[in-house]
């Protein structure tokens, strides 16, 4: 900046030029803020000055959603109500009485059960008309007891209730019924508890084996199994509502030919295992273990984006299957079709080209091209048989706790057990009661 007491005249001239010049831009500046203020005040503005944000539109209140349910704490009713309150003033010592509810607090306790054991006396009457002694039959309504053993249907059920949904071991059982009831128990006598109970739902499991084998879709997969230290495999035939377990000592397809039946006409959902094929009817491959072998191949090919390329379009074409949905049966089988002769074009050329890192899974699409879409043509097929893994599970969690079973009887009692309280849950029937009726009615 020039210094003005150095600066000649002709500076000092080109100084006050642009101060005039900038003073005379002010001033307009100023005249018509001036002018925009007065305007607003009078309330004539027709538009807001450019710093002012303007004001967003008022929403439309809506009213609030109910729900069908309210997510709070609910009290209980209560079946006793103590009153708590100070019968002297704690600092004066003066009697208080009276008063008012100032708060409450509720506490749910539960009452241990009282063990009853019951002495059923049978009392002989002499008929004088007939000349003989007279006994009363006793059904096991009327003794509350499965056959000629001591324990009560109360107990026997939730044993069975314990050991099978409850996952918890005989043992433990026993020290369960010890320090809460009072009751001392055998091994062996648990044992034959189990077995009452799988004895008494023998109709009931044909009948679930006979309601899978006339469901139009089951749901299959199987698991390891030890019997006596002995390898052999746990299988399910799962439906929405009905469970049914079978031990074998073998993996072949008999076994499920001995569950459906030689004419099973409906959908196998399986994986890919060899052993359902020879099943009649018509199959649904599952398609959540060819989307995790599909990831696999992804990751360990990362550096190809040719294979990562062809694992997307697979994908893709899945959850396209997935979300397609039409009233019409005719228009539902002709996508389904659709679907199978893209995902072959997919995957025919590097099924036969050895070098190609997806030849093994494109080999199996092309074998099995024809059961990857059959839930697009019926929609209460399912696309993978989640539902039979799902089933296994909880057999899964206590062959790591108990290790399997010890002999044949205890691998049908097991089986049979596991089906029927396995239906159950899945018709959310409640367990105890449930067992109950079943050895009542038996």
């Amino acid at each position: 900046m020039t210094d003005p007491q150095q600066a000649s005249r002709e500076e000092l001239l080109e100084i006050i030029a642009a101060q005039q010049a900038q003073i005379a831009r002010l001033s307009e500046q100023v005249a018509k803020l001036e002018e925009e203020n007065r305007r607003l005040r009078q309330g004539g503005g027709s538009a807001a000055p450019l710093w002012v944000k303007p004001n967003r539109p008022p929403k439309e209140k809506q009213d609030r959603k109910r729900r069908g349910q309210a997510f709070v704490r609910r009290r209980e009713e209560p079946a006793e109500i103590r009153h708590h309150a100070l019968e002297n003033c704690p600092d004066c010592g003066r009697p208080l009485s009276g008063g008012w509810e100032q708060r409450r607090r509720q506490v749910i306790e539960i009452t241990l059960p009282q063990v009853r054991v019951i002495d059923h006396v049978v009392m002989a009457r002499w008929c004088g008309v007939c000349g003989q002694r007279r006994l009363p039959q006793l059904s096991e309504q009327e003794l509350g007891a499965q056959g000629q053993r001591r324990f009560g249907v109360n107990l026997q059920s939730l044993v069975t209730t314990l050991h099978i949904a409850g996952r918890i071991p005989i043992k433990f059982i026993r020290r369960i019924l010890r320090e809460m009831f009072g009751v001392h128990i055998s091994q062996g006598e648990v044992v034959a508890l189990l077995d009452g109970v799988a004895k008494a739902g023998k109709k009931e499991l044909a009948r679930l084996q006979n309601e899978v084998r006339g469901s139009p879709a089951v749901c299959a997969d199987e698991t390891g199994w030890r019997e006596d230290g002995e390898n052999g495999y746990l299988w399910t035939f799962s439906t929405p509502t009905v469970r049914y377990f079978l031990y074998r000592k073998s993996r072949a397809g008999e076994v499920p030919r001995e569950v459906l039946g030689e004419e099973f006409a409906g959908v196998t959902v399986s994986d890919f295992y060899g052993g359902y094929n020879r099943l009649a009817g018509t199959h649904q491959r599952c398609w959540a273990h060819l989307l995790r072998d599909l990831k696999a191949l992804a990751e360990l090919n990362a550096d190809r984006a040719e294979v990562g390329d062809w694992v997307e379009r697979v994908k893709a074409l899945y959850w396209e299957a997935k979300a397609f949905s039409h009233p019409q049966a005719r228009v539902r089988q002709r996508e389904q079709r659709r679907c199978q002769q893209a995902l072959a074009a997919l995957a025919q050329p590097y099924a036969q080209e050895a070098a190609a890192p997806q030849r093994v899974l494109a080999q199996r699409i092309v074998k099995h091209a024809h059961e990857l879409f059959l839930f697009v043509g019926d929609p209460t097929v399912p696309s993978d048989n989640n539902l039979a893994e799902r089933s296994l599970r909880p057999a899964v969690i206590a062959r790591k706790i108990s290790g399997g079973t010890r002999s044949e009887k205890g691998s049908k009692t097991k089986m049979a057990l596991m089906s029927i309280f396995g239906t159950w849950s899945a018709q959310g029937l409640p367990l105890l009661a449930s067992c109950r009726q079943l050895l009542t009615s038996a």
